[in-house]
């Protein structure tokens, strides 16, 4: 159980703070939500109906440009369910891309029920076991501030799991069409 809390959108603003132009990819629901209401930004790519493939998406976005940094931030539930991409993200070892994983400990897009991570299940170690060597989760404050100095100093395969409070903040919507998300993040990242 969790016994300190981060809020949600105070831990999305701060990692994305000092981004540049890195590309976002956000994961299903709140973490999209976070995303819209603290940076909107045409390098942000919403994930709507994708649940388990912000990881990997980002995987294949920080492969095909590697010159470009690449931050994708998640649930928990979504990460648990894509937690086989972590094997593949060890394996490939990007160094332009960094993982945010927003833990609130319950499965929020289907009506908070408790999630495993709330039972004891680790996402940071199970990303260490499957290869990811810089994995850790945080819980304060002061971890927050350290998080964020590491999370966009230097180069380098880096996942960072946030315990965040379970509350839902007002929900920001960014287009839910599919096809103009798609269209405007290819324009912003590759021009035309």
């Amino acid at each position: 159980m969790v016994t300190s809390l981060l809020d949600r959108r105070d831990v999305v603003s701060a990692f994305l703070k000092d981004r540049g132009q890195a590309a976002v990819v956000c994961g299903l629901g709140s973490s999209t939500w976070d995303v819209a209401a603290v940076d909107p930004n045409d390098r942000n790519f919403y994930s709507w109906g994708a649940m388990g493939g912000a990881v990997s998406m980002g995987l294949g976005l920080a492969l095909a440009q590697p010159d470009m940094r690449v931050i994708v931030i998640t649930g928990d539930g979504e990460a648990m369910m894509g937690v086989g991409s972590f094997a593949t993200v060890a394996a490939k070892r990007p160094a332009n891309l960094s993982i945010l994983v927003l833990d609130n400990e319950h499965y929020g897009e289907t009506g908070m029920q408790p999630a495993h991570t709330g039972a004891g299940a680790d996402i940071a170690m199970m990303a260490r076991g499957a290869g990811v060597a810089d994995a850790t989760t945080i819980r304060t404050d002061s971890e927050l501030a350290a998080a964020v100095d590491s999370f966009h100093s230097g180069v380098g395969l880096r996942l960072i799991v946030a315990k965040i409070d379970p509350a839902s903040p007002p929900r920001v919507m960014p287009t839910r069409d599919a096809v103009e998300n798609k269209l405007t993040f290819r324009r912003t990242i590759l021009g035309g």
